[in-house]
């Protein structure tokens, strides 16, 4: 077809649909005269302005319809033989004198379709004598809209089974010889479209195709839709010969939407049973056809299919569905060499999604798509383009969403080396899909086998990879992987103390390896959940017998040494500290005396050689005291050298409000409630009156900074100890002192009166109050504070 201006078609457009009008007007007036001999005239007239070669077949269609209204009105006219007196039969001969062919086959049609109305004849005979007739336009836009034209007239009239014009016993193949040979002829026409005008316009020609391919599907559509077609006979006739034509006109064009148009306009369950005669096809195409998309549409109807009703599944076994497919997906990768990988990788997701509609529970054909996927990439070592990316991490979330469960994926032999063939961003996102999949389901991974697979599986957020920067991850991104990663580790749990065990150390073997910015994350998970193991041991003693590893406390705290010592060497001594902390007490409750001194002195060293922050150790000297006072695992002696360090680190510290608090901190290690053997009255005495004269110091050295002595925060909270050991019965702590201590405060308060009112002074008359509601209480205990004088 020559190229033409839109101008021009618009102009020819009008001047084609301006006769049309003309000569429908007298049609119409000859109809309603009831003149058969000019209502023929004008009609054959109006038809001829769809001789035109001039259009495209967009706007050809548009002339199309105007005549097509007119053609109803005409055909009306024929029905009524009362108006015109002339016989059907006799009408059929009549309109063939029409000068010109084009005309005379649309009125050889329209009477046609009353000549079978009539059934005069039978409609095989008739419809037979229309297709054939047809032949006679060869253009390939003027046939196909003629042959549309016929399918539509006819659609309602085929000799179909409990039709009116139902014939003798075989015809129900008339019905289907007829809608197949329109079919094939208009094929033909629409493939031949491609040939007509020069190769220049290709583009323009294969948009113009598309917009015709509607014309030729709906013979298919027609062809689903008749009654006689059972399973039996689509399969021994309708379907080999619609792919007869679809393979022998070899047009990639044509063959692709053919072939979607039979998947989806013919019933699931006629597929499901011609499923090797439909997928033996798939490789005659030209390779140039989309067969991937083909594939994956049949695959998806498919596995609707199947999820409709469990009724079906038996089917699905019978034939076998999965090897077919499979086998027919592998011919086609091996057929088109040059098919990207995008395209394989996509049509093993359809196949990954119908297995697991489909066969559930056949986890050995699930794993045999992932294999032929693994083949299919073996020769790219990292995937480049995103869409296949996309697709692989599609394929590899599918089993996770329909099993909730990652244990069953972690069976999955080649589920790992799918993984391994993602770039290094991609394999991190997989791994948090992963861990996030455990999270929602609240799976426990609980065999050190599948813990081993699993941390093969998220590799990615756990150690560097090859080419990765972990320098250039980003921050807040970095953070949320690890913090996953260290829930996770708490989600792998064995109620088998010797399976625990393996587990902590092989999660022991994969995190050591993950740099000195992962471990401040996962070393504390690891060390919380081996400590719980530790809790359940409790009380047991042992060692390693044989070559087996045996879970007891001793053990354990051998292996958490080594973690936390792997921390503080990344270096992140506050936290290495902290967990040290954290095992002593674990020890102390072992009643292990030598575990717990070893991890105290790993903490004390900790704090001399790596904290020197002046917050961190503060925060440092606390924890030590704290820990230290719950523990009574201690002798005598280990526990003097302790608390000895710790009261000369308290008084050490750089600030003196801090050297302050830690040394009246301390005077909690000489008297503990519970335990009548650490209750020395006089060492509680001497750590207040060293907290007192450091508060003395530091009064003084305010009042030279700021002129003034300041607030009284720091003798109020000695004075609130003072009252903690005195309600305690330490019989050095007497009421004398602690109305020395108030004077004393009174004093300061008064000397800084210039002061506006601060937090310790709410601090102070809150503190009096308590002495008051004491002495009023009555009792022994209001008796002891009956002395004190406010």
């Amino acid at each position: 077809m020559m190229l033409n201006s839109v101008e021009d078609e618009e102009k020819w457009l009008a001047e084609g649909i301006a006769g049309i009008q003309h000569n429908a007007f007298y049609m119409r007036r000859a109809l309603d005269s009831n003149n058969l001999r000019e209502a023929l005239k004008y009609s054959a007239q109006m038809l001829s302005e769809l001789r035109t070669s001039k259009l495209s077949p967009h706007k050809y269609y548009e002339l199309y319809m105007r005549a097509f209204d007119e053609l109803r009105k005409l055909e009306m006219f024929f029905k009524d033989d009362s108006k015109h007196g002339v016989s059907v039969v006799d009408m059929y001969e009549l309109v063939q004198h029409a000068g010109n062919v084009l005309p005379r086959l649309y009125l050889l049609c329209t009477v046609g379709s009353v000549y079978i109305k009539s059934k005069e004849a039978p409609a095989k005979e008739v419809l037979k004598d229309l297709v054939e007739m047809c032949r006679g336009v060869q253009h390939p836009i003027r046939g196909l809209f003629l042959r549309s034209y016929l399918a539509q007239i006819s659609r309602d009239k085929l000799p179909d089974i409990g039709s009116e014009y139902e014939g003798d016993a075989d015809t129900v193949m008339d019905a289907v010889d007829f809608v197949l040979q329109n079919f094939t002829e208009m094929n033909k026409l629409w493939v031949r479209m491609q040939h007509q005008g020069p190769s220049r316009v290709r583009e323009k020609q294969e948009k113009e195709r598309s917009e015709l391919q509607d014309l030729v599907g709906k013979n298919l559509h027609v062809l689903s839709q008749i009654e006689g077609v059972d399973l039996e006979m689509y399969k021994e006739t309708v379907l080999p010969r619609v792919l007869e034509q679809v393979v022998n006109c070899k047009d990639d064009l044509a063959q692709y939407y053919l072939m979607d148009c039979i998947i989806q306009v013919f019933p699931d369950e006629y597929h499901l049973q011609t499923l090797e005669i439909l997928l033996g096809a798939c490789p005659q195409l030209q390779p140039t056809v989309d067969v991937r998309t083909v594939l994956s549409r049949l695959m998806d109807r498919l596995s609707i299919y199947a999820a409709s009703s469990a009724e079906v599944l038996p089917e699905f076994l019978q034939v076998e569905a999965f090897t077919k497919l499979s086998s027919a997906i592998g011919k086609v990768i091996e057929a088109q060499v040059d098919m990207p990988a995008v395209g394989a990788i996509t049509l093993y997701v359809s196949l990954l999604t119908f297995t697991l509609r489909v066969h559930p529970d056949r986890l050995d054909y699930v794993d045999q798509v992932l294999g032929a996927c693994v083949k299919k990439l073996s020769n790219i070592p990292k995937l480049e383009d995103s869409r296949a990316t996309k697709q692989v991490v599609a394929l590899l979330s599918a089993p996770l969403e329909k099993y909730n469960d990652i244990v069953t994926a972690l069976t999955l032999s080649n589920y790992p080396r799918v993984m391994d063939h993602l770039d290094n961003g991609t394999n991190k996102v997989m791994a948090m899909v992963i861990i996030q999949s455990i999270m929602k389901n609240n799976t426990h991974i609980s065999t050190a086998d599948k813990v081993e697979v699993l941390f093969e599986l998220i590799k990615g957020l756990i150690k560097d990879t090859d080419g990765a920067d972990v320098d250039e991850l980003d921050e807040e991104d970095f953070k949320d992987e690890q913090n996953s990663v260290a829930r996770l580790i708490h989600m792998l749990y064995n109620d088998e103390p010797e399976e625990m065990l393996k587990i902590i150390c092989t999660v022991k073997k994969h995190t050591m390896a993950g740099g000195p910015k992962r471990l401040p994350f996962t070393v504390p998970s690891i060390v919380f959940s081996a400590l719980r193991l530790v809790r359940r041991l409790q009380g047991q003693e042992g060692d390693i017998v044989g070559d087996e590893v045996q879970p007891t406390p001793k053990k354990i705290f051998e292996l958490l040494a080594q973690i936390i010592e792997a921390l503080s060497a990344v270096p992140s001594p506050e936290l290495a500290l902290r967990l040290y902390l954290q095992c002593a007490e674990a020890a102390n409750d072992c009643d292990l005396e030598h575990v717990a001194y070893e991890f105290f002195t790993q903490a004390f060293i900790l704090y001399e050689e790596e904290i020197a922050d002046s917050k961190a150790q503060v925060t440092a000297i606390h924890l030590i005291i704290g820990t230290l006072q719950r523990m009574n695992v201690f002798g005598v002696e280990n526990r003097d050298t302790l608390t000895h360090k710790a009261t000369g680190y308290s008084a050490r510290l750089l600030k003196k409000p801090d050297q302050c608090r830690a040394v009246y901190a301390c005077s909690h290690l000489f008297w503990v409630d519970d335990q009548d053997d650490i209750k020395d009255g006089e060492r509680v005495l001497l750590c207040l009156k060293r907290a007192l004269r450091i508060a003395n110091a530091a009064q003084q050295m305010a009042n030279v900074a700021r002129g003034s002595s300041g607030p009284v925060t720091l003798f109020v909270e000695i004075l609130n100890k003072y009252l903690y050991f005195f309600e305690k019965g330490n019989p050095q702590v007497t009421s004398a002192a602690i109305q020395g201590l108030i004077e004393l405060i009174n004093t300061e308060v008064q000397s800084d009166s210039a002061s506006p009112a601060t937090a310790s002074d709410a601090f102070l008359a809150s503190t009096l109050r308590y002495i008051q509601f004491q002495k009023q209480k009555g009792g022994v205990m209001g008796e002891k504070f009956e002395s004190i004088k406010l």
